[in-house]
This record gives C-alpha cells, structure tokens and sequence, in this order.
C-alpha cells in the first residue's frame, strides 16, 4: 500500500514537471519566433552590444559607390561625407545609442541576418568577425547638390525615382557633422535650430500652394467644378464671418479657368473650391493621397497634422484648400505627391536600403520597388500634371527650368506664425535615364518661385 502511494506521488511530480517543461518550451518558442525581432532589436539587449564589439561594423555605401560610413582599423567609425550625409547615415556611438540607417540596418552592419538573431549563443558560430555592407538608393551627386542648394538656410530636400520610390536624396539643414557627435552631443542637443532633427521626414510645416494640386484633383474628382468653370479673381475672397482670403501681393487675376488658377496659384479659386469641397471630401482628399498614413521600415515619417475635420468653418475649409490652418505635413510627403502625379496616379513606397552584401560579395537582402497607394486615375494623373508643366513653362516656378528638360511643378510661400514665410517647389523632372520626383522647402525665406525652385533646378542639372 505505500509502495503504491509513493508511486502516485512520484508520477504527480512528473506530471506537474512535464507540464511545466511544456511551458518553458512553448514561451522558449515564442521569443524565439514572434519576439525575436523586438529583443534582437532592444537596446538593452546586451549580446547586441557584446556582439558589437567583437565585430568590425560594415560600410554604408551610396548606389555610386561611395563610402558613406566605415569602421577604420582602430576601431573608430568614420563619416567621409560628415554633415553632407548625415539626414541619411545618421550615427552610431557608444554613449548616444544609433540613428538614420546606422540604428535600421544595425543588425545587418553587424552581420546578423534576421534567422541568425533567433538562434540566440549559436549564431555566433556562424556569424563572420566582420559584418555586412548596406548599399543604399542615395545618389552621392544629388545628395550633394541638395546640400549646396540649401546652404546655410534652414529646411530640407527630398528627391526620388518616381517610379521605383528609391531615395536619391535626403537632405536635412541645418545638419551635423556624425565624425565628433559624441563630443558635441550637448551642444548639438541644446540648440534652437535643431540640427539633430531629421526634417525631411519628421519636419512638419504648411504646404502652403503645393497642396493645390491635389485640391484640383479633388475638385474634379467630386465634381464640384471642372476644366470649363471659369472663376472670377478679383484678388479678396469673403470666407463669411468677416473674414476674407486674399492673393499674394494684392494680385488680382481677373478671369481664369481650373488650369491658369493652378499656373498663377490663385488664392480666391482655390479658397472657392475649399469650401465647395466641404469636411468630408477634404478629408477623403488627404486620405486618398495617404496624408494620414506612416510608410515604416527604413522611412520613419511623422504624420501629417490635419485640421479637425467635421468641425471646420468655411474659413477654415478656404484656408485648409491653400494649405494653411492647422494643415502640417512633412517634405517626404509633400514629394510623394508629386510621384502620385508625375508615375500615372500610383505613388511609389520611399526606401533608402538597396541591397546588404556579406563579406563575401552575397547580397543577403535586395529592395524590390512596391507601390504603397492608387491615389487617383491615370487619366486624373496626367491632366494634373500638365497643370504642373505649366506652372514651370509660364507661371510661378519659371525658376526650375532646364533647358531641354520636361519640368513640372508647383510653388508655395506658406505663412508662418512663428516667423516669415516658408519657400517650397515640389514637382518632377523627366530626364533621360530616369524620372524624378522631389520637394524642397526653405525655411523663413519667402517666396518658393524665387528660392525654393532654383534649387530644384540644381538637382535636376547634377542628373544630366
């Protein structure tokens, strides 16, 4: 009898082990498979950070070849273009943790692929003493030509294939120099004009007049007008309540349709079709063209910030139709406008990382181009952008012309409570190997025709 009880006993233990044993092996499982990617990715996580000093970091490389980033033989990281590039490389120290492409590509500069990270103390069997390359879609010629454009002057430069989405160019001003950024880490954070701030993705302005064109598209597309509405411009337009909108330097345009009111920016048109268009088609409006959305991975961009829609008096909707209010968006967006009309109504999803190449020449990962949203038809697309040739052949941006190239476009000077206005030219440029697409902003430095659109013609030139 107490042999038999002993047994009982004996198999409850086992049981109550087993059970146990199955629990451990099903969490073990579980960080290994759906957590893994978060704990790899940790900054607590301290086999990274052994691991990152027993491994030679590998190089961050333009699509021509140039060496944006290396470990030298000391150790130290080195930056050859240092502030040129930094919106793109970001940094990567010790002290200050990693930013840019050195904290997205972290675990691929290290050699560790995204199995390897699962298999926890063996990886580091299999792993080389050195890691791996990142190719980037960064052009060091525009990167640099972006950069010059913007000189000392506050803003930011984005440019893309328009049909891939490849960034070419990524340029935030002012910048930093990444090569001594730990030494000047308090300085750098310290101060007013926020060089640390990526503005190219997470800068938020008014777009100001650049937005027109997607209101033209909404107007259309809703039929609140259409290309044979003539408007009458007498330059003040009464929003109710006292209010009024009025154009730029007292212009009055007198009578113009759809497309000459694109061509002249006209205020009083656009602020018409504003309030025709109402809450709920503004709003469709932005969401269509993926104002309200996050693209992810490698391009971290913030959100646009909207007016409270459903709420909005017709000032408001006027003014929200010119790309002022409460309307905030950032220059990566404001570019991938311009592909929705320059690549047939699809904008093209923005990826920075071409390729990760192993020590021994493999290519472990390679970008494929994917469209990220159908903002209009094809039909819509190529009416607006002929609105947008003709702003840069006779109208606003006269300024981005390039002699034997197809340029389109769309100014903006947006008013700016905390200062003078912003210069902005968004558009594309049909060059002979490719198609571009691009936004520029100038921060506090007025009109986007005389500031912002040369700069877009220095880009287009560093192509041909």
């Amino acid at each position: 009898m107490a042999d038999w009880k002993i047994k009982r006993q004996v198999l409850r233990a086992a049981s109550i082990c087993m059970v146990l044993f199955g629990i451990l092996a099903v969490y073990v499982i579980y960080l290994s498979t759906w957590e893994a990617d978060d704990l790899a990715h940790n900054p607590l996580n301290m086999r990274s950070a052994a691991a990152r000093s027993d491994i030679v970091r590998g190089s961050i490389l333009s699509s021509d070849g140039k060496v944006l980033a290396e470990t030298e033989d000391g150790g130290r990281r080195v930056y050859p273009f240092g502030s040129v590039m930094a919106a793109v490389t970001g940094y990567n120290g010790e002290q200050i943790g990693s930013a840019g492409i050195e904290g997205h590509a972290n675990q691929a500069l290290l050699g560790l692929t995204g199995d390897m990270s699962r298999l926890g103390p063996l990886a580091q069997l299999l792993q080389s003493d050195r890691g791996n390359d990142v190719r980037l879609t960064i052009d060091s010629r525009v990167q640099q030509a972006a950069f010059s454009g913007l000189g000392n002057r506050r803003g930011a430069v984005v440019v893309l294939d328009a049909e891939t989405g490849a960034v070419l160019a990524m340029v935030s001003s002012p910048s930093y120099d990444p090569n001594d950024i730990e030494s000047n880490w308090k300085n750098l954070s310290q101060q007013e004009d926020s060089p640390l701030l990526n503005r190219t993705v997470q800068g938020l302005y008014p777009p100001g007049s650049t937005i027109k064109p997607m209101i033209a598209d909404a107007a259309l597309t809703d039929g609140v007008t259409n290309e044979a509405e003539i408007f009458d411009c007498t330059g003040v337009l009464d929003v109710g309540g006292g209010h009024t909108i009025r154009e730029s330097h007292g212009e009055v345009h007198g009578r113009l349709n759809l497309r000459q009111a694109v061509t002249e920016s006209c205020n009083v048109t656009f602020g018409t079709l504003g309030m025709r268009l109402g809450d709920s088609k503004l709003k469709k409006a932005f969401e269509r063209f993926g104002f309200d959305k996050e693209i992810g991975e490698e391009i971290l961009m913030t959100k646009s910030h909207f007016p409270a829609f459903g709420t909005l008096s017709a000032g408001d909707q006027a003014q929200t139709a010119i790309g002022q209010s409460a309307l905030l968006v950032t220059p990566m967006h404001m570019a991938l406008l311009a592909d929705a009309f320059a690549h047939g109504g699809i904008i093209m999803k923005p990826y920075l990382v071409q390729e990760v190449v192993t020590p021994g020449g493999t290519v472990v990962q390679e970008a494929k181009p994917s469209a990220w949203l159908k903002a209009t038809t094809p039909q819509m697309a190529a009416l607006i952008d002929s609105y947008m040739e003709d702003v840069v052949t006779k109208g606003t941006g006269t300024a981005a012309q390039v002699s034997g190239v197809r340029v389109t476009g769309k100014t903006g000077t947006a008013e700016n409570a905390a200062g003078k206005d912003h210069a902005w030219f968004i558009g594309s440029a049909q060059l002979p190997a490719r198609k571009i697409v691009f936004a520029v902003i100038v921060e506090n430095a007025g009109g986007g025709g005389t500031e912002a659109a040369p700069v877009a013609r220095r880009i287009i030139q560093s192509l041909m």
